[in-house]
This record gives structure tokens, sequence and C-alpha cells, in this order.
């Protein structure tokens, strides 16, 4: 049994379509950090957007991750955990923190570039209250002012996350237009109620960190230790996922076993000198961030999965 202050981490993956080698990838790097640690790991499913996540992507899902070797200690829908987030607007709300936001992106377009290659939003509409129903009268989007200070952040691979974010980035929106509960909000208290003190996730979330870290202050949340790994990327040069028609679950396993998937993954991030088969618990023992390639790799496939070296 593991001791209750063990460390605990947890993989986040949004069930909007087929896991894809990236999904698998993070979610190996992510779950061998925590299990060499002997922590508890969590699989949280990103469910919350109506427009796009579906059902049975979220149980193929599961069952995918099951099938490559991976097991979890707890298995959590993000939409059972509203509570937790509506909470957490009322409070803002009641420190006067939120706003509604009537700009588009289109309004943004051809502004300043943010840090992570958007339009950054300029707080337009900052000075606009809530209406007397509160934020959830709110047919706008709804945005949290951030303090304007600057987060000086180093994560554990040495990348810098540094950033003025309310500047850089802008308030974040924290409620949708169509309703939906925002990613920058819901991740950092999901995080803090699960007591998630280890967040191991993909190099391209790495410029939303600063906003998350203000946000936790705001709520009175702990701050968890970040890492940023590599990325898989497509010959074409943007990141491997899904949104760019990357190889779904279904044809890999069509193609390999869990066994050989797992070691050309491996072998792709330098947990192994070269590709042959492997199961994630074969890799606990060993497993160091020391090995892991800080490069982005790129990855084809034929009739098969191929990663660059």
């Amino acid at each position: 049994m593991r001791p209750a202050d063990a460390t605990c981490g947890r993989f986040a993956p949004s069930t909007t379509g087929e896991a894809h080698p990236g999904t698998l990838l993070a979610a190996l790097l992510a779950w061998l950090d925590v299990r060499h640690r002997g922590g508890r790991i969590v699989l949280r499913l990103e469910d919350l957007d109506h427009t796009r996540c579906r059902a049975d992507h979220a149980t193929r899902m599961i069952d995918d991750l099951a099938w490559f070797g991976l097991d979890w200690d707890q298995t959590v829908d993000q939409s059972t955990l509203r509570a937790g987030h509506e909470a957490a607007l009322d409070a803002l709300a009641a420190a006067g923190r939120l706003y509604p936001c009537a700009c588009t992106r289109a309004d943004r377009a051809g502004g300043r570039r943010a840090p992570d290659g958007g339009w950054a939003y300029p707080n337009t509409c900052r000075d606009r209250p809530l209406p007397a129903g509160g934020w959830r009268a709110v047919s706008e989007a709804v945005r949290v002012r951030l303090d304007d200070d600057r987060v000086d952040l180093v994560d554990e691979g040495g990348l810098d996350l540094s950033q003025t974010p309310a500047l850089e980035m802008g308030d974040p929106v924290v409620k949708r237009r169509d309703g939906v509960l925002a990613y920058q909000l819901v991740v950092v208290v999901d995080d803090g109620a699960g007591g998630v003190d280890r967040v191991v996730r993909g190099r391209d979330i790495a410029p939303s960190t600063a906003t998350q870290v203000l946000l936790q202050r705001l709520l009175g949340l702990p701050r968890p230790t970040y890492r940023h790994h590599f990325l898989l990327l497509e010959p074409r040069g943007g990141k491997h996922a899904k949104l760019h028609g990357s190889v779904g679950a279904a044809a890999l396993r069509g193609r390999h076993d869990a066994a050989a998937l797992c070691g050309i993954l491996a072998h792709a991030a330098g947990l192994i000198d070269r590709v042959e088969p492997c199961r994630p618990a074969d890799l606990v023992a060993g497993f160091t961030w020391d090995r892991v390639t800080r490069a982005d790799r790129v990855a084809t496939w034929t009739d098969h999965l191929e990663i660059s070296p």
C-alpha cells in the first residue's frame, strides 16, 4: 500500500477522438514519472466540451491505454467534477475577478502575438461588470482578471516558463460563450482538488503554465511541480495530434502489438537503446529523466509507425 503522502500525478487526455502516438507517448511518460516514485496516478478524462467530446471516445481511450499496458489508481470523468468548477467561479466572482467579454478571435487578429503563437487578448473588456445574475447569466464569454504580475518559473527539466501572463497572453476565458467551462480554470481546480503535485505534459502546453500559476494563487491552491517533455511531430512540422489527422489507435493496434508499439515509443524517448518489444512495467525500475530526449521527433505512418532518431 502506498503512503498517504505519496506523490500524485495525472494524465488528462481530451475525449475528442482516438488516442494516437502522441497520446500514448504522453501517457507513458506521465505514468513512468509517478510509478518510478512509487506514487499514484489518475486518468482524468477531459470531457467538458459537449461540442466535440463523445462517450465512445472516452471508452476507447480507456481501452487503448489498458491495451498499451498502463494502469491507473483512479479514473475520473471531468464532467463529474462540475461542482468544484462552479465553486471556483463563485469564489472568483466574489473577489471581483470575473467579467463578461464580447470580443472574438477576429477582434484579436493582427494584434500582438502571444507566447503560444496565438493572438494575445488585450484585456479590452476588463472594466465590464457581471450582470445581476452573475457569471451564470452571461451569454458571452467570461474572463478572469489576473494580477499584472510576472511569474518567474523554470520547470523541472530546465524549461523557462517565466511570463507576465496578463500582458503577454491576456486574461483567460474561464467560461466560453457556448457555456463550456474552459481548460485554464478546470485544470487548476481539478489538480488542486485531486492532490496532484506532479504535472508531466507535452511542451506545447508550457505557455499556459504561468497563467495557471496565477489562477492557483487567486484560488489559494498549491502549485505542482511541472515538467514538459518533447513532442512527436508530423513530417509537415505540426504537432502530432488528432487535430492534424494523425494515425489513430485502431490503425496502430491493427499493425503493432502493444509490446512492439511500446518499444518504438520507448526508443524514440531514449529509454531503451534499440527498438525492441517491451511493456511499460519493464521500464519503471530504470526510468530516469536524464535519458529522455529533449529534441522533438518526427513520426511517419505508411503501414506502420516509424519515428526519426
